[in-house]
């Protein structure tokens, strides 16, 4: 019996040896990806202590495949636009209709590029970013949003749209939409440290190409 098993075993391996050495194809990102659900966060003036009286929403859009667990964490493979810094007038207080440009002037109606910030050793990103969750893990990836605009308009019962036409730092497109109710958070009430240190605490964990 335990012959006859190695035989099927050599066989096996004969056979695999037989059809030749197949690369794994590099994983294609989806630039055009369809964002069903997400949020905003209100925080108002946030810049106001470095003379920038605009407030500010940070806007969050997720594919379907990706949900929050109990604990709050992000679980699932998928894609995750974060804007961090999108720059509205002092009276807005939700995600107004508008195009939205990427650029760091803080003005109304622009979206802060992403950068990289080396902040006591650690590298952290901040502004305008695409996360890319896989299943290996190790080809988990974060683009920064360079360039480009979004476009956001609200229907009559109160879905807003979002239609994003940017480019990566490496100059790869991406575009993208979402069509549904948007959650709004005010987090204007908290202290200003407390949003900065809550984004230290999350470095760069991705590889960026």
């Amino acid at each position: 019996m335990k012959f006859t098993h190695l035989l099927i075993i050599s066989f096996l391996i004969l056979l695999a040896s037989c059809k030749g050495y197949e690369p794994t194809p590099p994983y294609v990102y989806e630039s055009n990806p369809h964002y069903a659900w997400g949020y905003a966060q209100f925080f108002g003036a946030y810049y106001n202590e470095y003379g920038n009286k605009n407030n500010v929403i940070s806007v969050s859009l997720f594919s379907d495949s990706l949900s929050l667990n109990d604990e709050g964490s992000l679980v699932g493979f998928g894609q995750y636009l974060f804007l961090e810094d999108v720059f509205v007038a002092a009276k807005d207080t939700l995600l107004p209709v508008g195009t939205y440009t990427i650029n760091t002037s803080g003005s109304t109606f622009t979206i802060a590029p992403g950068v990289n910030d080396t902040i006591d050793n650690e590298v952290y990103t901040l502004g305008a970013t695409i996360s890319y969750f896989e299943q290996n893990a190790s080809k988990s990836t974060l683009k920064r949003i360079s360039s480009g605009s979004m476009v956001v308009s609200i229907s009559n019962d109160g879905k807003h749209t979002v239609n994003c036409n940017f480019k990566t730092a490496d100059n790869k497109e991406l575009k993208g939409s979402f069509t549904e109710i948007l959650p709004h958070i005010d987090e204007s009430q908290k202290n200003p440290i407390t949003r900065k240190s809550n984004r230290l605490k999350t470095p760069l964990l991705f590889s960026e190409f």
